[in-house]
């Protein structure tokens, strides 16, 4: 196996043992601080046999960024963190190449008018990053599907009616979260996008960590970090955790396909060549939790920052800005409980990376891309990240490519 154990490299100095830490980050830079982490979620008593941690992961709040935690009668809400259901979509068009225009500006534009991106910071207008009282009717159809779970979850926690719920259904947000328009290997056109829960996800993620950190406290439980604060089973906070979480992951799916409709549209505008859509699409969640059967029972698999990756379950793998992506398709191997990474990773923090890199630095490594050139961006410019071809060495054993993808316009928040 290509993996490492930290746990055998490292000893905790507990006064109870640490699970197993099996890693598959040979070949890539791993932090100190991220290896504290990893450690800390194994002093848990209820990790089911092991930590993954996918060569992707860096430090993350609680838990790492990266990491497949699996237990057994408890959810730890800040491993899942407040973007739940982030994830991506792509879809293959029957468009090449040779049929986009020689500038793609006007793609970038038009992508940028069909999706809302952003955020306008002290909301005296309204927000950019959002739909105004006009909803578009794909949002208003698609929130159908969703309103019932919805007002369910406000009876229960009437707070979660101030988040921003169906004007930020089809929206974008900050960030990491991009769209883009890209080209796989024989010159074929994806649309590929990342974004997840937007504020109704923050808002019940931030309520369920508080709600377990209290808990902690009153029990006078002693955490090797207070951001560990779990929910066990059989608690009512847990049962409305996994209620929420449920519909939190199925309003980030929904959104990703809302988006993806506008996105496709507007490219039509653009490319005035008749071409058909959804060829090949796919859409995984890469943060989030899911109840599934390993080594002999059934557990809560928390995968934060990384993809399920069964037997021949397609997924995608994103670089940064400048960099490949990949459509990939899962080995099934256990030892991972069946996942793989969920992009390169962050070598460099936001500021640091504002701090390190140069407005040059980054119009170099995104040359070719119609893309945001802005210091703006500085956090998410290439160099922020990971070698993806060094993450994707790393996880050979997990995942194989089906299409590699070159970025050739992408939209950020």
């Amino acid at each position: 196996m290509t993996f490492d154990l930290l746990a055998h490299r490292y000893e905790p100095a507990r006064d109870r043992p640490a699970a197993p830490v099996k890693m598959w980050t040979r070949g890539v830079p791993v932090d100190e601080r991220a290896m504290g982490q990893l450690l800390n979620t194994a002093l848990m008593p209820f990790i089911h046999k092991w930590l993954a941690v996918m060569p992707d992961v860096h430090l993350g709040k609680g838990a790492t960024i990266g990491s497949v935690i699996p237990t057994v009668g408890a959810i730890i809400p800040a491993a899942v963190g407040v973007d739940i259901g982030c994830g991506m979509m792509a879809v293959r068009t029957s468009l090449t190449a040779d049929d986009l225009p020689d500038s793609l500006a006007g793609i970038r534009s038009a992508l940028e008018a069909a999706v809302p991106h952003g955020r306008t910071v002290g909301r005296k207008k309204r927000d950019v990053g959002a739909w105004g009282d006009d909803l578009p009717p794909a949002v208003t159809e698609a929130w159908a599907g969703l309103d019932a779970g919805y007002r369910a979850l406000i009876a229960r926690h009437p707070a979660l009616v101030k988040a921003n719920a169906i004007v930020h259904l089809g929206t974008l947000g900050t960030g990491n979260h991009f769209l883009e328009v890209c080209l796989d290997e024989a010159g074929r056109v994806w649309v590929m996008l990342h974004s997840g829960s937007r504020g109704i996800g923050n808002m019940i993620g931030t309520r369920f960590i508080d709600l377990a950190k209290e808990d902690m406290r009153r029990y006078h439980l002693d955490l090797p970090d207070a951001d560990l604060a779990y929910l066990p089973e059989g608690t009512a906070h847990f049962d409305d955790y996994v209620m929420a979480l449920e519909w939190a992951q199925h309003f980030a799916l929904t959104n990703r396909r809302v988006m993806m409709d506008h996105a496709v549209a507007a490219l039509r505008k653009v490319v005035t060549r008749p071409f058909d859509a959804a060829l090949e699409a796919v859409n995984c969640h890469h943060n989030y939790v899911a109840r599934e059967w390993h080594y002999g029972r059934e557990v809560w698999v928390t995968r934060k920052g990384a993809v399920r990756a069964t037997e021949g379950l397609l997924g995608i793998i994103p670089g940064s800005m400048g960099a490949k992506s990949f459509i990939v398709r899962g080995r099934g191997n256990p030892e991972s409980f069946c996942s793989c990474s969920h992009g390169a990773g962050r070598v460099v923090s936001r500021t640091e990376a504002h701090r390190r890199f140069t407005l040059d630095d980054h119009l170099r490594d995104t040359a070719g891309v119609e893309c945001r050139k802005d210091a703006g961006v500085l956090d998410e410019t290439p160099k922020a990240y990971k070698d993806i071809d060094a993450v994707m060495a790393a996880q050979a054993d997990l995942v194989e490519v089906v299409h590699t993808l070159r970025q050739v316009v992408c939209v950020k928040g």
